[in-house]
C-alpha cells in the first residue's frame, strides 16, 4: 500500500488528495459521517480518513464490523491515511512505500488548537444546553508532535520500510519538483493533477510564536525540523541529541500516561456506582 502518515494536521489530508488526483485509489471518505457539517472548517477538500487510520493489523483488517479481509497485493496501488501510532503498529506486509510529511511544531501547535475549537463549537450546536463533559487528559500539542516524529524515524530506522519524509514547507514551495520527485519514486502518477491539489494560499499559519515549550526543548524541535526540511538524511549527531532530548521528556510523558489511567479508572468507578 502507499501510506501517508504524519502527525495530526502536518498536511496528510493534503497528501492524500494529490495521490488520488494522482491516480491512486483510495481507503477513506473526503468527510466520513457528519464530519462535512462538523469539521469541514478545517478541511475544505477532504480528510480520508478510514478505520485503518489507526493502523493495518488485527484490529482493523479484517474490518470489526463487516469482516472483510483485505490481502496486502490487493491493494498494492492503494493510497491510505495512517497516523504515525498507526503506522508503528501496521502489519509490515502492508507496508509498500510510506510519504512522511513533517510540519514546523509551531503550525501544527496552532492548527490543532483551531481544529479543537471547531469540535467544540461543532459539539456546542449540537448540545445547546447540555453541560460540556469532562475531557480526557491529553499531550500538548508540541508534546504530541515529538513523541510522534521521534517514533517515526524510529520505526523507519527499524523495520527499514521505504519512505519519502517530505517537509510541509517543501512542499508548499516548490509542489512540482517535490510531487514530481514522489510520484518518480513511487513510478507512476498523472504529476499535473497532482500538483494542482497544492494551494498554498489556503495555508493559515506560518511559523506563529509560541512559549508552551522551554526555549531549550524549541531548539531541538526546530532542529529536528530544519534537518527535515533541508531534504539530507538526518546526522548521526542529530539522531544521537533526538535520543537524549526524549529521555529528557520522558517524566513529562509518564505523567501523561498516570493521568490517563487515573481518568480511566474514575470513569470505571462512576460506573459501577
Amino acid at each position: 500500500m502507499l501510506i501517508v502518515t504524519g502527525t495530526k494536521r502536518s498536511g496528510t489530508s493534503l497528501w492524500m488528495q494529490i495521490l488520488i488526483a494522482a491516480g491512486f485509489p483510495a481507503f477513506g471518505e473526503a468527510f466520513p459521517g457528519e464530519w462535512r457539517r462538523t469539521l469541514g472548517a478545517a478541511n475544505e477538500d477532504g480528510f480520508y480518513e478510514s478505520i485503518l487510520r489507526e493502523g493495518i493489523y488485527y484490529a482493523t483488517n479484517p474490518h470489526p464490523k463487516t469482516g472483510d479481509y483485505f490481502f496486502p497485493e490487493q491493494v498494492e496501488w492503494h493510497c491510505v491515511k495512517v497516523f504515525i501510532p498507526g503506522l508503528v503498529r501496521s502489519d509490515r506486509a502492508f507496508i509498500g512505500r510510506v510519504v512522511a510529511t513533517v510540519r514546523n511544531w509551531r503550525e501544527h501547535e496552532a492548527s490543532m488548537h483551531r481544529l479543537r475549537r471547531i469540535e467544540l463549537e461543532a459539539w456546542q450546536k449540537q448540545h445547546p444546553d447540555a453541560e460540556l463533559p469532562e475531557p480526557p487528559p491529553t499531550l500538548s500539542p508540541p508534546l504530541e508532535w515529538w513523541t510522534e516524529n521521534f517514533a517515526l524515524i524510529r520505526d523507519i530506522s527499524i523495520r527499514r520500510h521505504p519512505v519519502h519524509v517530505q517537509s510541509y514547507d517543501g512542499l508548499l514551495s516548490d509542489p512540482e519538483r517535490v510531487v514530481g520527485g514522489v510520484l518518480g519514486w513511487i513510478g507512476r502518477g498523472d504529476v499535473r493533477a497532482a500538483c494542482e491539489q497544492v494551494r498554498p494560499a489556503r495555508r493559515h499559519f506560518t511559523k506563529p510564536e509560541s512559549d508552551s515549550i522551554s526555549a531549550e526543548i524549541a531548539t531541538k524541535f526546530d532542529e529536528l525540523y530544519a534537518a527535515i526540511d533541508s531534504g539530507e538524511p538526518l546526522p548521526q549527531s542529530l539522531l544521537a541529541d533526538m535520543n537524549a532530548t526524549n529521555e529528557q521528556l520522558r517524566p513529562l510523558y509518564e505523567a501523561h500516561d498516570t493521568a490517563v489511567a487515573r481518568y480511566r479508572e474514575e470513569l470505571r468507578d462512576k460506573a459501577a456506582r
